[in-house]
């Protein structure tokens, strides 16, 4: 069993974190707001520290859930980041959904200091991470990436190296566009349902079976028709992720242009008051 401090306790990584003191981990967690991070000890008997210095020191991984570039940046810089308390040889594992350009940052960084850096955003919301079923895609060196999989899992159903630094960033890119598209292909097939005068959830529970069916369309359909969207991952958050998907794509030169059509309609969504509303809210434009 390996010491593992876990960085941002939110709907996802606290239950992460949980998963690793379950496996037996020596587990020291880390969240901006103090009382989680001791209701999370409390919880699982693991230990907390005030710091992500504190919580790095000593440990043979660290991981990082938390929000955004930023965030990632604030809990790994500055003389109380986690880089300054971690040992040469240490692994950094990063399952923020970040852009490619502040893992990069972070990967150089925490090389000159003689520690290994792992980008691995991961996929399948609060309840993958609560049920210990996640999809995680990772970039960075063979060897970091070997130590690290066996840790990554006590919450992981799938999970696999795509290539060096910055790989597992642009792989979950990927899979916010494949997202957006569906989302809204979806919402638009559920509203055509609905004004042609045919119940939604008989024409789900007919072509979920044929070349229609998707996870999104299995999993939301039918809160989607019951306009009920508390479950999971938020539309703020879909827009920062996308957001970082069309820069991306400004760099590499990929055309998105379902990509910038589905973002706009997510802003109309915020508009609507839903920033928090999940992503299956699409539907919620066409009953405005």
């Amino acid at each position: 069993m390996a010491k593992v401090s876990f960085l941002g306790l939110g709907v996802m990584g606290y239950p992460m974190a949980g998963h690793l003191a379950a496996a037996g981990h020596d587990v020291t967690v880390y969240n901006r707001t103090t009382a989680k991070a001791e209701a999370w000890a409390a919880q699982h008997g693991g230990k907390f520290a005030t710091t992500p210095r504190e919580a790095a020191m000593g440990a043979d991984f660290v991981m990082a859930c938390v929000g955004n570039d930023d965030d990632l940046r604030s809990v790994c810089l500055g003389d109380d980041g986690a880089l300054a308390g971690m040992s040469k040889g240490a692994i950094f594992v990063d399952h923020t959904t970040v852009s490619a350009t502040v893992t990069r940052e972070l990967y150089e960084l925490a090389a000159d200091m003689g520690v290994a850096f792992v980008d691995a955003p991961v996929s399948g919301g609060q309840a993958g991470a609560e049920n210990g079923q996640l999809g995680i895609m990772c970039g960075g060196d063979q060897a970091a990436y070997d130590a690290a999989e066996p840790i990554m899992g006590a919450y992981y159903k799938a999970c696999k190296r795509l290539g060096e630094n910055g790989a597992g960033q642009l792989t979950k890119m990927v899979n916010q566009i494949c997202i957006a598209g569906l989302v809204q292909g979806l919402s638009e097939g559920l509203n055509f349902a609905e004004k042609a005068g045919l119940d939604g959830k008989e024409v789900v529970e007919v072509i979920m079976h044929g070349a229609a069916g998707s996870w999104q369309m299995a999993n939301r359909y039918e809160t989607m028709v019951d306009d009920k969207f508390d479950y999971g991952f938020a539309v703020d958050w879909m827009r920062k992720d996308l957001g970082i998907c069309l820069d991306e794509a400004k760099n590499n030169g990929a055309p998105l242009p379902v990509t910038e059509v589905v973002d706009k309609f997510y802003g109309d969504v915020q508009e609507l008051g839903g920033g928090r509303w999940d992503t299956s809210s699409l539907i919620k434009r066409f009953r405005s």
